[in-house]
């Protein structure tokens, strides 16, 4: 593995070319759609393959094929970010650097700006101007997660540091970050309470409460850690539970899935959402959405901040719920209101083969877009509306899975 990050940051290679990929004349091939929508889609036709990025006019109607078109990625496993109007598409090396991939868009067609290797992170997010990234240990015997800030208008390493994570919570267990978030202009950063021994995985003895750390920005200094033993833990594995709405609250969802050690869940808690004030580093007592009683026996796994207090929220019949379950279901959830309400319109859950976890909204508190990939191997975006909580088919993909949805300028 690579040691000097900065090193291999700095040397980036700058090309405005497209990377296309070469593939067989096809006559049925469906022709590329220029436009502002990017859609990453993994080929169905074989294991192990890279993901293509296609362009998309319109999530609405349509049909698109990543056959013959497309940009093939470099490696297995990738995740995408969206910030200052560009297009990142990480790969997640299992533990090896990988490829970081940056593109914009010119004339409804993906260009791509650099490319560039980084190490395996488990936490990224827009921070300010920059993609702050975080690579995190379990192990006892390395405590230092080591983050990295990478600016998104020069697309170089900006700093770079560690974080000592048996420190933070001092309860005997090492603090492992489950995603990060920008709140004001702190960095907030949910908690796995993990056991540092026994190849206890993502074990705790403490099943019962939520922990986030607030750190400084731009030096990622640990300021303080607020905690609540209302919930079980914010957000899942690689899976953002934090979202800051207009007033500058900052609502945080619980799937109550801790486990002490294998498989079995230990929490006593609900799935539940829960607040932090505005100007505030404290949960706030006077606010709690129990999701179970809400939803009439749900548990959220996942979510997409629309606007105006509104979500769309992936969830799952508590009786099926699990550490790394996602919902297919969704559902329209205001956190002001404390409201649910489940999505009419989707395909039934036993026909859904998977939901996108990277999805689309303009952030109007109206309307989202979702990938829905199906048993019977078709393939489509849906539009959400939450007004209305229905669900309504779109864009037709062919060719492959769809993995993420996003939009740039």
């Amino acid at each position: 593995m690579k040691t000097n990050f900065t090193k291999v940051l700095i040397m980036l290679a700058f090309t405005a070319a497209l990377a296309s990929c070469s593939k067989k004349n096809n006559a049925d091939t469906i022709a590329a759609d220029p436009g502002n929508y990017i859609l990453a889609v993994t080929p169905t036709s074989l294991t192990g393959v890279a993901d293509y990025l296609l362009t998309a006019s319109d999530l609405e109607k349509g049909t698109i094929s990543a056959v013959g078109n497309g940009i093939e990625q470099d490696g297995s496993y990738r995740y995408y970010v969206t910030a200052n109007d560009k297009f990142f598409s990480m790969l997640y090396g299992q533990g090896n650097p990988g490829a970081v991939t940056t593109y914009n868009i010119l004339n409804g067609k993906l260009n791509k700006l650099s490319n560039f290797q980084s190490e395996t992170v488990q936490a990224f997010a827009p921070v300010n101007d920059d993609i702050l990234m975080l690579k995190i240990p379990r192990a006892i015997t390395n405590p230092l997660a080591n983050f990295y800030r990478v600016n998104t208008n020069s697309l170089l390493i900006a700093g770079e540091g560690t974080i000592n994570t048996q420190t933070i919570l001092n309860n005997g267990e090492t603090a492992f970050f489950s995603w990060i978030k920008q709140v004001g202009t702190k960095v907030y950063a949910p908690i796995f309470s993990i056991k540092a021994c026994c190849g206890a995985a993502f074990g705790t003895a403490f099943p019962d409460n939520a922990w986030i750390a607030v750190f400084s920005y731009p030096d990622m200094k640990l300021e303080k850690v607020i905690n609540d033993n209302r919930t079980s833990f914010i957000g899942r594995y690689f899976t953002d539970g934090l979202a800051v709405v207009e007033n500058g609250d900052t609502y945080a969802f619980s799937s109550s899935v801790a486990v002490s050690s294998g498989t079995t869940l230990t929490s006593t808690k609900p799935s539940a959402i829960t607040r932090i004030k505005s100007g505030t580093t404290e949960f706030d007592q006077t606010y709690f959405m129990d999701f179970e009683a809400a939803s009439n026996g749900y548990v959220i796994t996942d979510w997409l901040y629309l606007g105006s207090n509104n979500f769309v929220a992936n969830v799952i019949l508590k009786a099926n719920r699990g550490a790394y379950t996602t919902g297919t279901a969704l559902a329209i959830v205001n956190v002001a209101n404390k409201t649910f309400k489940l999505v009419s319109g989707m395909p039934d859950v036993k026909d859904i083969k998977s939901v996108t976890s990277n999805n689309y909204t303009p952030k109007d508190g109206k309307v989202a877009y979702f990938g829905v990939n199906l048993n019977s191997g078709l393939n489509y975006v849906y539009k959400i509306d939450a007004s209305t909580a229905t669900a309504t088919q779109g864009l037709k993909v062919e060719g492959g899975v769809i993995a993420a949805i996003q939009h740039l300028k």
